[in-house]
């Protein structure tokens, strides 16, 4: 079983990052779940997401504390947040980010992808300029980064998850994929 934790901030779409996954992963005729842990609702507030997979029914229903890879959505969650806990030894580590993969010397354990996700999003009209919505640029990138899924069923999920904007939507997701 593959597990992956999302970490974002309230408003940025890692719940519906995780879902459109789950359904990308499921297209490709996976099983999988998502789901997501908060606690004050409110938009700016930490939240994280889960997304785990396989290729038998999945019979497990807690969170996921030792995830494969882990995507931040936000880079200052990074000093609130300890991504790292329970992560694997040689998972991806992808973050929203304009900085490179080697600006994270910390993080030697594990692979780290970096993508400038607000900036697609901004220039795809997702969000606005202080507040983009990052969720589809980010499984692009995941697509690109781990393989674990196709690009072509994470615009499906898109499609299925995304009613505003889904071609904007889709075509930011592209651009994170091929940066």
């Amino acid at each position: 079983m593959i597990e992956i934790r999302f970490h974002g901030r309230g408003g940025q779409g890692a719940v519906i990052a995780s879902k459109i996954l789950a359904s990308a992963l499921f297209k490709e005729g996976k099983y999988a779940q998502a789901f997501p842990a908060f606690g004050a609702e409110r938009r700016g507030a930490p939240v994280m997401a889960f997304t785990r997979f396989d290729q038998k029914a999945i019979t497990r229903r807690s969170m996921v504390y030792e995830p494969n890879h882990v995507v931040v959505l936000d880079e200052p969650i990074l000093d609130l947040v300890d991504v790292t806990a329970g992560l694997r030894e040689g998972g991806w580590i992808l973050i929203n980010t304009p900085k490179s993969p080697a600006e994270f010397p910390g993080y030697k354990k594990y692979r780290v992808a970096t993508v400038n996700a607000s900036r697609i999003a901004a220039e795809n009209g997702l969000g606005t300029a202080t507040a983009p919505v990052v969720n589809t640029v980010i499984l692009g990138a995941f697509s690109r980064t781990t393989g674990l899924v196709g690009l072509k069923a994470i615009l499906e999920g898109i499609k299925e998850y995304v009613p505003s904007k889904p071609e904007a939507n889709a075509a930011a997701a592209q651009a994170a994929f091929e940066q």
